[in-house]
């Protein structure tokens, strides 16, 4: 008895350890098939720069501001609104839309103080994740409402673009932008872009300050523009991530969407407080979708909150704390004004220091592009085969498609910098 009874627990440990060893084996299978994602091209230029020991090492890849001596900056007004918060308020939750009085703030800046849409309520507007929080939930917002639509995308765009929308399942089509002879618009090809593209199309802009080209339409382009655009019923998503850090001058930095709602556009707007205010790591940023009336903007944001809840329930309270002190108060708004003046004027300057290095060591090329753009990027015109060389020849860092930060541009290396790219392409 005692023999049988050996052999029947025998038999179930046996089962049981073959069960065990079977289950083990399929968790352990569950992720075998994942492979490692690629290096975001632009994260992955820092990683390089951090991990080499040059003391001649130059970073021109990160798309973030820093002073002329290569360090980054927190804004005056940006303290002073720390200090105003700081222990003076509670750390709730925001509803889902965000804080409404930073949200009245940065309509204003888009819009305008005097905007009869915002006296009237036609804006349907959030704060969101920054303004690729902003982008990604207009992107879902078109997906589940415009279900069958395509967004025109500009060729090149800030490389992010086209993840975002690839993400929330929108088709892409592309549309002409830059013209790599001239170093310029190729607004030709961008015209016929537009007249060629399906009535009631959807199309990403830069509002300004292009990325990674820093080539923008004239007032006139935009005009021709938003005519075309009125023609064949298409609408107009605006990402505005540099106003004011542009030109300096915040009212100059709206003006292609001011044409837009002067034309009569129902347009849809992402801004940032990453650049023009420094607060890259707060993601602060607003959406707005202009509708026809009231009644509708209502709707559309509540809709936009539907989206918002799943992904993230509702925005961080600090970064909004900070936008609307500065906003909201005239002194700190014109400190504000003051300090993103100084940091376009800087990139302005490194513009011009560069060009000047460029053409004084006798470039056969011409270097008339690098201060005929504008914002915190350079759209050279080197090859990757000619960045390469910058990075291994002269531990200088930037993405391969020849795009120079500004910002990382500082009188202590723009010498330098214009001595190599003058070595890299002057047989070109």
């Amino acid at each position: 008895m005692a023999h049988l009874i050996r052999v029947g627990c025998s038999g179930r440990l046996s089962k049981y350890s073959s069960v065990v060893g079977a289950t083990r084996s399929m968790s352990t299978a569950w992720w075998r098939h994942v492979e490692p994602a690629p290096k975001d091209p632009i994260l992955g230029v820092s990683e390089a720069f951090l991990a080499d020991p040059s003391p001649h090492k130059v970073n021109v890849g990160v798309g973030a501001y820093r002073d002329d001596n290569g360090k980054p900056v927190v804004l005056n007004c940006v303290r002073e609104a720390e200090r105003r918060i700081g222990g003076n308020l509670n750390m709730e939750y925001l509803p889902m839309g965000g804080s409404v009085k930073m949200v009245e703030e940065t309509l204003k800046l888009a819009y305008g103080d005097n905007s009869d849409l915002i006296k009237d309520k036609r804006i349907a507007a959030v704060q969101a994740l920054s303004g690729t929080g902003a982008c990604r939930l207009f992107a879902d917002f078109q997906k589940r409402f415009s279900p069958d639509s395509h967004v025109y995308i500009p060729v090149p765009t800030w490389s992010n673009h086209h993840n975002i929308w690839r993400d929330a399942n929108v088709p892409q089509r592309t549309f002409h932008y830059y013209h790599p002879e001239t170093k310029g618009l190729d607004f030709a090809s961008m015209m016929d872009d537009i007249k060629n593209a399906p009535n009631g199309s959807f199309f990403l802009l830069h509002a300004c300050a292009h990325n990674p080209t820093g080539v923008d339409p004239t007032e006139e382009q935009w005009k021709e523009i938003s005519y075309q655009f009125k023609v064949k019923g298409h609408f107009a998503f605006f990402d505005m991530a540099y106003q004011g850090f542009a030109s300096g001058d915040p009212e100059r930095d709206a003006k292609s969407i001011r044409i837009f709602l002067e034309d009569g556009h129902q347009i849809g707007c992402s801004q940032s407080y990453a650049k023009n205010m420094g607060l890259y790591g707060q993601r602060v940023g607003c959406l707005s979708v202009v509708c026809e009336d009231e009644k509708q903007a209502v709707a559309v944001k509540s809709q936009l909150q539907q989206l918002a809840r799943p992904m993230y329930s509702n925005p961080p309270v600090h970064g909004a704390l900070i936008v609307s002190t500065i906003l909201g108060d005239p002194e700190l708004k014109n400190l504000w004004l003051k300090e993103v003046k100084g940091m376009a004027d800087r990139i302005i300057g490194m513009r011009t220091a560069l060009r000047e290095n460029l053409e004084n060591l006798g470039s056969p090329l011409s270097w008339e592009h690098v201060t005929k753009q504008i914002g915190m990027f350079c759209y050279s015109g080197m090859t990757p085969e000619q960045v390469d060389r910058l990075t291994n020849e002269f531990h200088i860092y930037m993405t391969r498609n020849g795009r120079i930060s500004m910002a990382g541009v500082t009188t202590g290396n723009v010498g330098y910098l214009a001595k190599a790219i003058h070595e890299v392409t002057k047989s070109s």
